[in-house]
């Protein structure tokens, strides 16, 4: 199976440790969610092109998904005939549920033309206060609530053209439909943003959530959701980045 990272190089910062800001403090009770029909949001004309910009992929797997549930339930659901429409929640690592491990990652291209990629394959985790100006805090492969983040340092929007959020699974069966995966967006000011991945595309590999763009009407961010077969070559070649792209592995835990 073909497993890819970007073998270019990347300016890695030295060993700095990193106060990252929560984020979207203040639009925590509302939402925001990006749909085919509202595609875009504008983090200028909200207040919040400054700051870090925090986004967040985070994913459940549905017993539903995996046809019967068992005839112990049958009781259960003549008692309390609501929980028909609720498909219990089970954790990604359960031992009846297929095993997927969804990674985020960013392309990103600066206005110096500089382009590469954060993401785990490889280690090429950005950095905060130097370019790429991105840096991807944790790897989960379980689909825990923490779920794995990226912080956006807007504070250098100025040196930011345009970055291109996508979720590939790693390792196990394709299953975007079966993950349920959200990527929540939690902007220094206003409602945080959320994108679903929740259209079936049960061979995919590979999906570009969206992108945030540095333009003349400011700092805005548009879903969307295009999911490709193979891993990250087949979304360069889809929009145009150009980068080298070789095997690559993740580091054994």
């Amino acid at each position: 199976m073909g497993k890819v990272s970007f073998l270019g190089s990347l300016w890695r910062g030295g060993a700095q440790k990193f106060d990252f800001d929560s984020g979207g403090a203040g639009g925590a009770s509302y939402v925001v969610e990006l749909t085919k029909r509202n595609p875009v949001v504008s983090l200028t004309k909200q207040g919040a092109a400054a700051g870090h910009l925090r986004v967040n992929l985070s994913w459940q797997m549905r017993t539903s998904d995996f046809g019967e549930r068992g005839g112990q339930r049958t009781g259960s659901l003549l008692r309390h005939p609501g929980r028909l429409f609720k498909p219990e929640i089970v954790q990604a690592q359960g031992p009846a549920v297929v095993n997927v491990d969804l990674d985020l990652a960013c392309m990103y291209e600066l206005k110096d033309g500089t382009k590469g990629v954060v993401q785990p394959l490889g280690n090429f985790l950005g950095d905060l206060n130097g370019a790429p100006f991105v840096k991807l805090s944790g790897d989960d492969r379980f689909g825990s609530g923490s779920g794995e983040t990226l912080y956006v340092n807007l504070d250098h929007r100025d040196d930011i053209k345009r970055l291109l959020i996508f979720v590939y699974i790693y390792d196990g069966t394709p299953a975007f439909d079966r993950t349920h995966a959200v990527v929540t967006l939690y902007p220094s000011a206003g409602p945080r943003v959320e994108v679903k991945l929740d259209e079936r595309a049960p061979q995919a590999r590979s999906c570009a959530v969206f992108m945030l763009e540095n333009g003349k009407d400011g700092l805005t961010v548009r879903r969307e959701v295009k999911y490709v077969y193979g891993f990250q070559a087949e979304l360069d070649r889809l929009y145009g980045w150009g980068l080298q792209w070789g095997r690559g592995y993740k580091s054994k835990v």
